[in-house]
């Protein structure tokens, strides 16, 4: 069930912030976002490894989304408080994409051919999608989806890596049981 409400919390955080974006509603998306956060690292079996973590991922989105927008690939409708980087919106989905790696995405974890074979296809389909919902526009579409299938090739797998460092709800569970 934990997954699930994993999973569901995620894909609300996902609409919230590319429709929040989309039609001004990003302080809304953003409270939204920080809910889930505090909800996950509430429930983390080690708050600091669990929070190092999502600084890496944010670290890594701010980096990523920010050179795709001076690289002219991609250009985002709710520009953030720092008009040099990328949207705070963008900042609320790599946290909130990173509280699945050891929950609902859990399942990844280890896989890391399969996780760039994944994030190739729903990385790029991801943007494309709020693209389409009216969150961004493309600076050029063909070379701003095979970049980000390369960038979400790669990041994918790294992110689980970086998880695999991070104990799971679950694990802990079973060794307070045990």
């Amino acid at each position: 069930m934990r997954k699930f409400i994993n999973f569901v919390l995620f894909q609300l955080g996902w609409f919230a912030c590319i429709l929040g974006a989309a039609h001004g509603y990003v302080p809304l998306a953003i409270a939204f976002c920080i809910a889930v956060i505090v909800f996950h690292l509430w429930q983390a079996p080690d708050r600091p490894k669990e929070g190092a973590l999502l600084l890496k991922i944010l670290l890594l989105g701010i980096a990523v989304d920010t050179a795709l927008l001076h690289s002219g690939s991609l250009f985002f409708e709710s520009r953030g408080f720092i008009p040099m980087l990328s949207p705070i919106w963008m900042w609320a989905l790599w946290l909130i994409l990173g509280c699945t790696l050891n929950e609902s995405m859990s399942w990844l974890k280890g896989r890391y051919l399969l996780s760039g074979v994944l994030g190739a296809i729903a990385g790029p389909l991801s943007y494309l999608a709020g693209v389409k919902l009216g969150a961004a526009n493309w600076g050029n579409e063909t070379q701003a989806l095979v970049l980000l299938g390369l960038i979400w090739a790669i990041a994918m797998p790294l992110l689980f890596w970086w998880a695999s460092k991070v104990p799971q709800i679950s694990a802990s569970l079973r060794q307070t049981k045990g």
